[in-house]
């Protein structure tokens, strides 16, 4: 059986998003359906001892309505990566893993990307590589795109030969109203996902904080957390 999922590209993702990536044999980046404004595709959340505090990528969206995730240019004219930067060594520098992953993360952050697509799988990549996530991932941009919704995904899922995809519960009501994955003999299954609980700084457990928050506070074990969010 092999296994797909395919999911938008977010801005340093929460753990479950990686989780959902760890499931599956592939993985399909999607790249090529419209860009949503001020969604998680430009921005998360990070723990601070004030709370949520939201790290948002500038875009530059003016007279620009309708583009698709991998043709949105990234502001350069607003500095974000320094303030991102800056926050996350405020307030995870005294978390016990910072300094093993913190210079790399940061040399990703400073790269000058001119695409928040291009970004966005950069980071994804590499939090993959040192959580020890072994999917492959491929990008619905380089791959044949036709039709909408329930059709696209079949569509693209029929390109890497799978025979299970593997779809954020949210999108069940449209799924369930196409006969695409069917016609296709590939078989539905829904992430269910319970977020698990790990130690945190700044007092009680605050869970759909980047991973970032996971990766500096639980190090190697970080595959492991995830893993316990399985139902």
């Amino acid at each position: 059986m092999s296994r797909v999922a395919i999911m938008q590209p977010t801005y340093l993702p929460w753990v479950g998003y990686l989780g959902m990536i760890d499931l599956v044999d592939t993985f399909i980046i999607f790249d090529s359906v419209q860009f949503a404004k001020r969604s998680w595709q430009q921005r998360n959340q990070i723990k601070t001892a004030n709370g949520r505090v939201w790290l948002t990528v500038p875009v530059s969206s003016k007279g620009k309505r309708g583009q698709l995730i991998n043709e949105v240019e990234i502001d350069t004219t607003r500095n974000y990566h320094t303030a991102h930067i800056a926050s996350l060594e405020n307030n995870y520098r005294k978390s016990p893993f910072f300094s093993d992953y913190s210079p790399e993360l940061f040399s990703l952050l400073e790269k000058e990307h001119v695409l928040i697509s291009e970004l966005n799988a950069e980071l994804i990549v590499w939090f993959c590589k040192v959580l020890g996530i072994k999917t492959t991932i491929k990008y619905s941009s380089k791959m044949e795109n036709t039709g909408t919704k329930a059709d696209l995904l079949a569509m693209l899922c029929e390109q890497v030969d799978t025979t299970e995809y593997v779809s954020a519960p949210g999108s069940r009501e449209y799924l369930e109203e196409s006969d695409a994955f069917e016609k296709r003999n590939i078989l539905v299954k829904y992430h269910e996902y319970e977020h698990p609980e790990y130690p945190q700084l700044f007092g009680e457990f605050v869970p759909y904080m980047s991973v970032i928050d996971l990766l500096f506070n639980m190090g190697p074990e970080g595959l492991s957390v995830i893993r316990a969010g399985y139902k």
